[in-house]
């Protein structure tokens, strides 16, 4: 089973894989834990490019080409693999968040990005992705506060340093693709102490668990 988890920055979802897979583990399921950009050794590589501060100049196009490269990647050394040893795949942002980050933030072509993306994965679409979501000042404002504790506000913080109109452009391509896609895309309150959080996400994938026959 493969789950994505999706969010504007400072979301939380990056805490919220770590304390779901903890709980699946503890339900003796086997978890494949994940990123984009970054889950695969060339990810590592571009991880770097695309979300340091420095790098200001850019182009859309590359940005776009550069994620999709590590989502090919990704896909065949790690998504898949893991898939067929019947683990469980949790993965910080997939093709959502090219949908929204480059399609609603930077304004291309949605139609070309679906059809990029399926190239890109192979076809590998989640069978669930979660959706944090909370208001963009609150999700910035996490997102700075953990930069700084962590020390990577220019290392990983290109993102961050886009306009309040984008963040409001990425949070509102979010919830419309929840809308389109409601069977799939399961929207998780944000905005609550993560304990909550966690309790949203069991909820929701415990039920899918059982409709797929992984949990009695």
């Amino acid at each position: 089973m493969f789950i994505t988890f999706e969010g504007i920055e400072g979301s939380g979802k990056s805490t919220a894989l770590e304390l779901l897979a903890a709980h699946l583990e503890s339900r003796g399921l086997s978890v494949c834990r994940t990123r984009e950009p970054g889950g695969c050794q060339l990810g590592q590589a571009l991880r770097h490019l695309l979300l340091d501060a420095r790098t200001v100049s850019l182009a859309s196009r590359a940005e776009l080409f550069l994620f999709l490269a590590d989502r090919a990647q990704h896909v065949a050394e790690v998504i898949l693999p893991s898939l067929e040893e019947g683990e469980i795949v949790l993965c910080d942002r997939y093709m959502d968040s090219t949908l929204v980050y480059q399609g609603a933030g930077r304004g291309m072509d949605p139609d070309r990005l679906r059809m990029l993306n399926e190239q890109a994965a192979c076809g590998m679409i989640p069978d669930m992705t979660l959706l944090f979501d909370l208001p963009v000042s609150e999700g910035l404002a996490r997102a700075g506060r953990r930069n700084r504790e962590e020390g990577t506000i220019i290392s990983e913080g290109r993102f961050e340093a886009e306009s309040m109109a984008f963040h409001h452009r990425v949070r509102e391509g979010y919830l419309a693709l929840a809308a389109e896609e409601p069977d799939r895309i399961f929207l998780v309150d944000a905005s609550q102490h993560p304990d909550d959080v966690l309790l949203q996400c069991v909820s929701v994938v415990e039920r899918k668990l059982q409709e797929y026959g992984r949990l009695a």
